[in-house]
């Protein structure tokens, strides 16, 4: 296993589908206290709360979480559910050192899968991986994380990936969880196994999608001569995005004897961009396979499909480096790293669902009201 499961982490309820239609701080309670009951004085959900309020207020690291509850009024407090004082109707804020040994220390797994969205009924689910490269410390590498995302945007979960493992001995614990009857799940080359494909059809009822590279050469190799002129599935997309026009040629084949779990259709996507100020043209072939047939996918979904791969890139990966600054962040003890991955994910969905398609905008909108916008988004009473 590549993380403790949800079932480890969590002592109310072992089924996540579960939890689905809980708020965020009945999830919460679900998580046992790491911390030494000797000296508690804070509520642990109190803690975890304002670590996620914080951060959609915009901090970014330990110290900048601890300033938001220190200077917090006291309604905000209360709606935190912070310890009572001796004083009648004073609450004290969780200090800085209190609010950083409750997120290296919480469980990263529970965490990830209490803050993360469902699956259930989506069109498919993105897998990558990515490292938050400050993380890194002498010889100890970089924490990488592996992230499942729904086509609209919405992380699933996140774990951590042990040193001195991979992504792929990951893959089946990653989605384990959950409930992905009917679902696409889209991933890059390092996840075209055999042994993923029969565990997401036969073991989760989904569908997969992987893109097939010259990393697998057999199967590259049988992929690259086929009839693809002659493919009369085709489907052809242009858009400008970024200061880049790009154009998508979708085809698609069904295909027998491929000599992979559950195979019937293969795609190919030929990519033509340009750069708007460069005028440097770029064109890639992409290559993927699937257990979809013909009715099931035509290229129209395929190459919809095709392109939620790169949404994890672009809505996640590429959004937790420019508007936190992920990379830079030196956060590396304990489960830190991914914690504090798993509440910038939390902060991400959250303003989604509250329409903040840019999440930079939606960061500066909830930091000019700090102490009320972050927990009506979270829906603290």
């Amino acid at each position: 296993m590549c993380r403790k499961s949800a079932t480890a982490c969590l002592v109310k309820s072992p089924a996540l589908e579960g939890v689905a239609g809980l708020s965020l701080v009945e999830r919460l309670r679900m998580l046992p206290d790491p911390r030494r009951r000797r000296g508690v004085r804070h509520p642990f959900v109190a803690v975890l709360l304002a670590a996620a309020s914080a951060v959609i207020a915009g901090a970014r690291s330990y110290a900048a979480i601890g300033q938001w509850p220190a200077s917090a009024p006291q309604h905000a407090l209360a709606r935190l559910g912070a310890r009572v004082t001796g004083t009648p109707g004073v609450r004290a804020a969780p200090g800085p050192a209190t609010i950083r040994r409750g997120i290296a220390l919480v469980c990263p797994g529970g965490l990830a899968d209490l803050t993360g969205a469902s699956p259930g009924g989506a069109d498919s689910v993105a897998v990558d991986g990515k490292a938050a490269r400050g993380s890194r410390h002498g010889q100890t590498p970089a924490a990488h994380l592996l992230a499942a995302m729904t086509g609209d945007g919405q992380t699933v979960t996140q774990p951590r990936v042990p040193d001195k493992t991979s992504e792929i001995t990951c893959f089946a614990a990653l989605l384990g969880p959950y409930d992905l009857s009917g679902v696409t799940v889209t991933a890059d080359a390092l996840h075209t196994h055999r042994d993923h494909a029969r565990f997401l059809v036969e073991e989760k009822n989904a569908h997969y999608l992987p893109v097939v590279k010259a990393s697998q050469p057999g199967l590259h190799r049988r992929l690259r001569p086929l009839p693809w002129k002659d493919a009369t599935a085709r489907r052809y997309d242009r858009e400008v995005s970024h200061g880049h026009r790009e154009t998508r040629v979708t085809r698609a084949l069904t295909v027998t004897g491929l000599d992979f779990p559950h195979a019937v259709q293969a795609m190919r996507v030929l990519r033509h961009g340009t750069g708007l100020k460069t005028g440097k043209c770029s064109r890639q072939t992409v290559y993927a396979i699937t257990d979809l047939t013909s009715q099931q996918a035509p290229p129209q979904r395929l190459g919809r499909l095709a392109r939620s791969q790169r949404t994890i890139e672009n809505r996640l990966h590429l959004v937790r480096d420019t508007a936190f600054r992920e990379d830079a962040s030196k956060i590396r003890t304990g489960h830190g790293p991914e914690n504090m991955a798993t509440l910038r994910n939390l902060a991400i969905n959250t303003l989604r669902q509250h329409g903040h398609h840019n999440i930079a905008a939606g960061l500066r909108h909830a930091s000019y009201d700090p102490f009320n916008r972050p927990l009506n988004l979270l829906n603290i009473p």
